[in-house]
């Protein structure tokens, strides 16, 4: 079933491979969701692209297909995402399936874990 909706940002690092789909239709590299796909790339996999080593970045892109410079361009807007999550730039929202009284708990805890997963990102001045 379809998405109407574009995946949330901060969310990458849960996204499905649907969803990574969407957001390379975002990005302007739509041209690559099909091989996205294909090789099973969602978002779990997109959190471990900047611990890869270059061996594995360029085998990535060889099976991907991908042009140096639209490779590039991905891991712009993911640390585009990144750097805005570290930042508290986005609004964290309580899941649609919280009960309301447990909606600050769930909105502290989702703002913990952002933070955390992203903490090897070097933010520039």
């Amino acid at each position: 079933m379809p998405r109407e909706k574009p995946p949330e940002p901060l969310d990458f690092f849960i996204w499905t491979v649907e969803d990574v789909g969407l957001w390379l239709e975002e990005i302007n590299l739509g041209s690559y969701s099909q091989i996205f796909e294909e090789n099973a790339i969602n978002g779990e996999y997109l959190e471990g692209l900047s611990m890869f080593t270059t061996e594995q970045i360029l085998r990535f892109i060889r099976q991907c297909h991908m042009k140096w410079g639209d490779f590039i361009t991905l891991c712009k807007e993911l640390r585009r995402i990144k750097v805005a999550c570290l930042r508290g730039e986005q609004e964290v929202r309580r899941p649609w399936w919280a009960p309301p009284c447990f909606a600050a708990v769930l909105v502290r805890a989702a703002r913990r874990n952002r933070r955390s997963r992203v903490v090897s990102l070097k933010l520039e001045p």
